[in-house]
């Protein structure tokens, strides 16, 4: 439960519950980070049409690195929510524990294979130290094979987990063991 009011699925308006209709076909199930949305149904359209283009849609990132950008971004951030769903989805393509806690916590993320290793390094500066970005930032990302697409890409995932990690830290949004599991993947 949010520190705001939220629209339960049987009290959703025509709108509103074809957005959770879509939702539940779509993810299997509505995140509460969605849910605490639903005060303004337009706002969770527009923000779930991101999140599936920037996340699912097609991209020069995998997968694996698209959910690696999320975990980094929210362990910077601090937040909980959006670390736990996310490692959770991480851990269906990376399999390497070591790996996996060095993005869950935002460290050691030199120690990363050289693509994955850049593509952290450079979503967490953006995150922590957007003002100290330069053209030079790029170079690295280049060098290990990221077309310029691929970089506005990154940088899209990076300012949406910033803009997401502010609505759950900014409103309570909380998870549960339940919640965390049981999405759909294949969106």
């Amino acid at each position: 439960m949010a520190w705001i009011d939220e629209v339960s699925i049987d009290d959703a308006d025509d709108k509103l519950g074809r957005i959770y209709a879509a939702l539940i076909e779509q993810r299997g199930k509505i995140s509460n980070i969605m849910q605490v949305q639903s005060l303004n149904p337009e706002a969770m359209q527009n923000h779930l049409d991101l999140y599936m283009t920037i996340m699912f849609g097609k991209s020069g990132l995998s997968r694996a690195e698209r959910e690696a950008i999320a975990v980094v971004v929210s362990a910077s951030n601090e937040c909980a929510y959006c670390v736990q769903h996310h490692a959770e989805a991480l851990r269906r393509y990376v399999k390497d524990d070591d790996t996996v806690q060095a993005l869950c916590s935002a460290d050691n993320l030199d120690s990363l294979e050289p693509r994955l290793g850049n593509i952290a390094m450079h979503a967490e500066k953006l995150t922590t130290a957007p003002g100290a970005m330069t053209d030079s930032d790029l170079h690295d990302l280049r060098a290990v094979g990221l077309s310029d697409r691929d970089i506005l890409d990154l940088t899209l995932i990076v300012g949406y987990f910033n803009f997401v990690n502010r609505i759950a830290l900014g409103l309570g949004v909380a998870y549960s063991a339940d919640e965390l599991s049981g999405y759909r993947d294949d969106a």
